[in-house]
């Protein structure tokens, strides 16, 4: 068995999809890379896959699918996967070599034990085009370092250190024992895919290394704000899924349950100020129905996050709340640095 599995989504990911594979492969024979080609037809990202397949056969696969989507190329990953534990990266993404080694340094001792920890996680960098300073995502504030522990042993979330797709392993078989299936031609389920499976896990361990570079900034970017818009009906299916995740799921850790309403009051907020800023009257139309589902599938997290600092200034009515809201959130974007 391969220690760690590693997913590559890939869809006409030629320009980049090198320097991600080549920084994965220092992994040598531990590590099996999943190079996932999502139907990529506007380029040789399928060649460049079978390349690496065949020179590295014993490291790298190459996996060849009709386009699903970003889900569908992870869902793909995750069937694929040999590795006792699982690890996504975008192919327009690459990892730091010297937190790779310590990585499988920890799972090696993993193997050897007769619980490994459900999830390992680290450092991810924001390296957005244009800015100089790489702002680095930390979690030593919120969760202990190098110990195992449990959601019972987590602080209170600051804004904009929530756990992402981006500083996440999981172990294999969790993903598979809470049944995850991210939705196809969907984008933005890394939301999804760092939220549904957090009650399954009952074990966790931080190291505090810069392991993931998460590049943004590129115009053609899922996560540019007017890409967000155009696909703003993909954010408010992801949102649903959530809603119902938390709904549904067997939450046993007060703590856990106070870090998941709080993701998902981040998520409705990003949602609502999108219809927002779109200007237009269906998309608000769209959040005012968002809102009215997550009072019908769970009132009692609709009161929490609709009387929340954030719920209350997305919900000011008339055309004044709303330029308050978009100005709130812009000030945010400035803090915190996303989009």
């Amino acid at each position: 068995m391969k220690l760690l599995s590693i997913a590559i989504p890939c869809y006409n990911s030629a320009e980049y999809m090198d320097k991600c594979i080549h920084s994965l492969l220092k992994g040598g024979e531990d590590v099996e890379i999943l190079i996932v080609d999502d139907g990529s037809v506007k380029d040789n990202t399928a060649e460049i896959a079978d390349r690496y397949a065949a020179k590295y056969p014993t490291i790298c696969r190459a996996i060849h699918q009709e386009n699903a989507g970003h889900g569908g190329a992870v869902n793909t990953g995750l069937k694929n996967a040999t590795g006792l534990y699982f690890k996504v990266v975008d192919s327009d993404d690459k990892v730091s070599g010297k937190a790779y080694m310590k990585i499988l340094d920890f799972i090696r001792q993993q193997a050897q034990s007769e619980e490994p920890v459900d999830m390992i996680l680290s450092n991810y960098v924001y390296d957005k085009v244009g800015q100089k300073h790489k702002k680095v995502m930390r979690y030593k504030h919120l969760i202990p370092v190098e110990k195992v522990f449990t959601w019972d042993e987590i602080g209170p979330v600051r804004p904009g250190k929530y756990i992402l797709m981006h500083s996440i392993i999981y172990r294999t078989q969790v993903l598979r024992d809470c049944g995850l299936e991210l939705p196809k031609h969907t984008f933005y389920v890394d939301n999804i895919f760092a939220f549904q499976p957090f009650p399954a896990v009952k074990t966790m361990y931080y190291l505090d290394v810069n392991f993931y570079w998460y590049y943004i900034g590129r115009e053609d970017q899922s996560v540019n704000e007017q890409i967000m818009i155009s696909r703003i009906d993909q954010q408010l299916k992801v949102n649903r899924i959530m809603i119902d995740s938390y709904t549904e799921a067997p939450i046993r850790s007060g703590k856990l349950n106070q870090y998941m309403l709080s993701y998902l009051t981040i998520i409705t907020t990003v949602s609502s100020i999108l219809a927002i800023r779109s200007g237009t009257e269906e998309n608000l139309k769209k959040r005012k129905e968002l809102w009215a589902y997550l009072k019908e599938t769970n009132p009692t997290a609709w009161r929490k996050i609709r009387f929340s600092l954030l719920g209350l200034y997305q919900n000011i009515p008339g055309k004044i709340g709303r330029k308050i809201a978009c100005w709130g959130y812009t000030i945010a974007q400035k803090i915190y640095g996303f989009n």
